[in-house]
């Protein structure tokens, strides 16, 4: 719901809200119904599919993605068409169905297993149909090639305009159910690793923590009183200009900002990462692709009044996107990204003193890791992935602990997720700074990403496929290095120092001129 405005020959595209991935928790206040975005401007976690569990169970869905044509909407049956097509084993759903519907409820999840079964049986049905009547089809058109008595063509005309017609609303009806059928089963969510703990968050186990935190001797400030005395921000400003939630970093702030994020890329690239900046406008379909809704009522998303295009909450998408659709080569693996972006999110539903600040905020900058590599090692890579994160954050000085999250806190496309914590003592309590997630296949075979192994395939081939092994799909992992308000939040409250200064910790300093203090502005 929006209106398109025009000001000065310029059109403004209308925002609307759309849901990002449920289990995220990087959520916030409510903001004004719609939004405007300037067409011409540069800038810029529910969910749905399905996986596998333990290593028998990781094979949830096959055949590559697909794109199809335009969606339709068919006001009669309500089933809406998909602009793609999830490359998902319904096979292997059917076969292991016990176990995926547990799964279902072990990550409170609303997918219909049932329904996807019953309209699996049924496309099966009619698939069989279609292929008996094309049979009988092409057996009389075989029968039309002889001699024939006229009596007899007219027979086999008439007949074979019959099968016409017939197979004709079949595959109409094929189309149709292979539709729904996408759209339910895309609602699966993946498969869990067995060492996750089950049920909500609170049932989230410690597997470390570092550091601890900071005994002052002097009454703590919180990060909004601190950048008050010091200037570093504003929010009446930014809430004026473009609502609730919005700010306006200043002073040394900025500088702190610049510094995260050019010293994360600068460590994690000697990890052998590649740097990016992306796209921060992406097709609605990418958003759906990489596991979230940019629809319904519980939003997160920003999508844009009058076209395919959200405006990404996260550089996951628009870097898991890169090689969508691509046949990679096995010497490829590993592909690892570190991309910076902006981010924006509704953080609907949020709101209360836990999210004061910059601590849930609409947009924001972050540094995010990216990893697409072979099923064999993902496990590995997460376990890679984690320990960057916290290096970093432990040379940053900050007391966090990290989580092994409970299957209801995990969203659709990961299979494991660790999330950090870090003590913020202006804010009194944890808070979270990053996440790690393992998706899997789940994402790749959404966005079509396979790669070829170098090994040929074995004896015997396929007639016409020479020695060349099959593709498989890659596993995708994500990230967080650097959520930049976050940082900021626990480095104002973690450094602050009773004259009302903050230190700049030692990391920082050369990417900022040197600068080692904070101090207050003299008036």
């Amino acid at each position: 719901m929006g209106l398109q405005c025009y000001f000065g020959g310029t059109t403004i595209q209308t925002l609307k809200l759309a849901a990002m991935p449920a289990s995220s928790r990087f959520i916030l206040n409510p903001i004004p119904k719609t939004l405007v975005l300037n067409s011409f401007s540069r800038h810029n976690y529910v969910y749905c599919p399905l996986r596998n569990p333990f290593k028998l169970l990781l094979r949830a869905l096959s055949a590559t993605a697909v794109q199809t044509a335009p969606a339709t909407e068919s006001l009669d049956n309500k089933v809406v068409k998909p602009q793609w097509k999830a490359a998902i084993d319904f096979k292997w759903i059917r076969d292991n169905k016990d176990a995926v519907a547990l799964n279902i409820k072990n990550r409170n999840s609303n997918a219909n297993l049932e329904l996807v079964l019953e309209l699996y049986e049924k496309m099966l049905a009619v698939q069989k149909e279609v292929e008996r009547l094309r049979g009988e089809r092409n057996a009389v058109a075989n029968k039309m090639k002889g001699k024939l008595e006229i009596s007899e063509r007219q027979k086999l005309i008439e007949e074979g305009k019959n099968l016409k017609e017939g197979l004709a609303t079949l595959e109409e009806d094929l189309v149709k159910l292979t539709d729904e059928l996408q759209l339910e089963a895309q609602c699966i969510p993946n498969m869990t690793h067995p060492n996750v703990p089950i049920g909500g968050e609170d049932s989230s186990t410690v597997r470390k923590m570092a550091g601890t935190p900071r005994d002052f001797g002097f009454p703590v400030k919180d990060h909004l009183q601190l950048g008050k005395e010091l200037d570093l921000f504003d929010f009446d400003a930014a809430a004026e200009v473009s609502g609730s939630k919005f700010y306006y970093l200043k002073n040394e702030a900025v500088l702190l900002e610049m510094a995260l994020v050019n010293w994360t890329l600068s460590e994690v690239m000697k990890k052998g990462f590649t740097p990016l900046t992306t796209p921060e406008l992406v097709r609605s379909s990418v958003v759906e692709k990489c596991g979230f809704q940019p629809r319904g009522d519980n939003t997160q998303v920003y999508s844009i009044e009058g076209s395919d295009q959200c405006l990404i909450g996260t550089a996951e998408i628009p870097v898991g996107g890169i090689h969508m659709d691509a046949i990679l080569a096995e010497t490829q693996l590993p592909l690892k990204y570190v991309a910076f972006s902006h981010c924006f999110r509704t953080e609907a539903g949020a709101a209360g003193a836990a999210t004061r600040g910059l601590y849930r905020v609409h947009q924001f900058s972050k540094v995010e890791m990216f990893v697409l590599c072979r099923p064999e090692e993902s496990e590995s890579y997460h376990e890679e992935l984690i320990k960057i994160e916290e290096d970093l954050f432990s040379a940053l000085g900050l007391h966090y602990k990290t989580f092994d999250m409970a299957s209801g806190d995990l969203g659709a496309p990961a299979y494991r997720k660790f999330d950090v914590e870090a003590w913020m003592p202006g804010l009194g309590r944890y808070g979270e700074i990053s996440s790690a997630s393992n998706c899997l296949d789940y994402q790749s075979r959404r966005l079509g990403i396979r790669y070829r192994p170098s090994e040929p395939a074995p004896a015997p081939l396929k007639k016409g496929k020479g020695s060349l092994a099959p593709t498989k799909f890659v596993h995708t992992l994500n990230a967080t290095a650097c959520a930049v308000p976050r940082m900021i939040v626990c480095l104002l409250e973690n450094y602050q120092q009773e004259d009302g200064s903050v230190i700049i910790p030692g990391p920082l300093r050369a990417f900022m001129g040197g600068l080692e203090l904070i101090t207050p502005k003299s008036s």
